[in-house]
C-alpha cells in the first residue's frame, strides 16, 4: 500500500488511528503485507500475541513480517503472567504516541474484541483488579473448573454470566473479580458511551463467507501443525507450563493441556478440538464486531477496496 501523498500528521497522536479486525482465520495477516513500512506501523491486539514462547498457536505474524514492517505489543510479557484489559490501553497508548512521533499512522488489529471497545471508549467504574482478590478467585476456579465457574457467575451476575462464553477464562474470572471485591455483579458497573481522547477511527471490519472462513481455520489448523505446534508445546512443558497460567487458556493451547492434563491426547482429537472452537469463536468475534455502528464492513479479498479507503482517511 504505497503512494506518493504525504502523510498528513498533526499534533495529536490519536487524531488518525485504524481498527482492523475480524474473525480468526479471516485474513487479517495478510493485509499487512500490502502496507508501506514508511507510512504505518502495526499495534498487536490479540490477548495471545503479547505472550513470548507462543508464536505457532497464536498465528503471530512471521518474523519476516514484523521485521519488515513495525509491530507492538507482541512478546512483551511471560506467559505465567497476567496481561490486562488496562494493561491493553496503557501500552497500546504509548505505542501510538511512538508511532505518531515518527510520522506514521498506527493500525490496531487483531481477533481481541473487547480490547477495541475499551481501547475506543475506557473501562468501566468498576474497581480497578486487585492482585490478592484475583489469586483467590484464580484458586477456586483451579479446585472447581471453568464449568463450576460460569455456572456461578451466572447465579451471582446473570447478564454478564450470558454473553461472557464458557471457555472465556479471562473475562469470567474478571467479572468475579468484582463481585468479589464490590460486592455488586460487573454489568451493574456503568460502561463509557463516548471516545476517550475525541479519537474518530477509520473501523475497517473484515469478513468472508462463513463455508470459506470455515475452510480458511481448518487450513490455518493444518498449517499450525506442519511448521512445528506440538514441538511449541513441548517447549512450554519443559519450561514448566501449567493449565492454569493466563497465557494457555487461548485456544491452539487450552485443548493441549486440558488433553495432557485428562491422558487422553491424540494429535487428531486436538485438532479438531481446535478447529471446532475456532469456528465457535469466529462466530463470537463477528457478533461482538458488529456492535461498532462506524465499522465499514469488507469481504477480505477486496484489498483495493480497502487500500483506497485508508488513502482517503490518512489524507483527509
Amino acid at each position: 500500500m504505497k503512494s506518493s501523498s504525504i502523510l498528513q500528521t498533526t499534533s495529536d497522536p490519536f487524531d488518525s488511528i485504524i481498527f482492523l479486525f475480524g474473525p480468526t482465520g479471516v485474513g487479517k495477516t495478510d493485509l499487512l503485507t500490502n502496507l508501506d513500512p514508511s507510512r504505518f506501523a502495526v499495534v498487536n491486539a490479540d490477548s495471545i500475541q503479547v505472550y513470548r514462547h507462543l508464536d505457532i498457536g497464536s498465528a503471530k505474524a512471521s518474523k519476516e513480517l514484523q521485521s519488515r514492517i513495525e509491530h507492538h505489543l507482541i512478546d512483551i510479557r511471560e506467559p505465567n503472567t497476567q496481561f490486562t484489559v488496562a494493561d491493553f490501553i496503557e501500552e497500546a497508548d504509548t505505542a501510538i504516541r511512538s508511532i505518531a512521533s515518527r510520522g506514521k499512522v498506527p493500525i490496531i488489529t487483531g481477533g481481541t474484541a473487547f480490547y477495541f471497545k475499551h481501547f475506543l471508549y475506557g473501562l468501566s467504574e468498576a474497581p480497578a483488579s486487585d492482585e490478592a482478590t484475583r489469586a483467590r478467585v484464580q484458586a477456586l476456579i483451579d479446585e472447581k473448573g471453568r464449568a463450576w465457574a460460569h455456572a456461578y457467575l451466572c447465579e451471582v451476575d446473570p447478564a454478564s454470566g450470558s454473553r461472557i462464553h464458557i471457555n472465556d477464562s479471562y473475562r469470567i474470572s474478571r467479572a468475579l473479580e468484582v463481585w468479589q471485591q464490590s460486592g455488586r455483579p460487573l454489568s451493574s458497573f456503568d460502561l463509557p458511551t463516548t471516545a476517550r481522547r475525541g479519537m474518530k477511527p477509520l473501523i475497517i471490519a473484515l469478513m468472508r463467507e462463513q463455508e470459506e472462513l470455515h475452510r480458511r481455520i481448518r487450513e490455518r489448523v493444518d498449517q499450525m501443525f506442519r511448521e512445528g505446534l506440538e514441538d511449541e508445546i513441548r517447549r512450554l512443558v519443559a519450561m514448566g507450563a501449567q493449565r492454569s497460567w493466563p497465557a494457555l487458556v487461548g485456544i491452539g493451547y487450552r485443548e493441549f493441556f486440558t488433553a495432557l492434563a485428562t491422558g487422553e491426547y491424540t494429535r487428531t482429537m486436538v485438532g479438531e478440538e481446535i478447529v471446532r472452537n475456532s469456528r465457535a469463536y469466529a462466530k463470537r468475534q463477528l457478533t461482538f464486531f458488529k456492535s461498532f455502528a462506524d465499522a465499514q464492513w469488507f469481504n477480505a479479498s477486496q484489498t483495493d477496496a480497502i487500500t483506497a479507503t485508508i488513502e482517503s482517511y490518512v489524507c483527509r
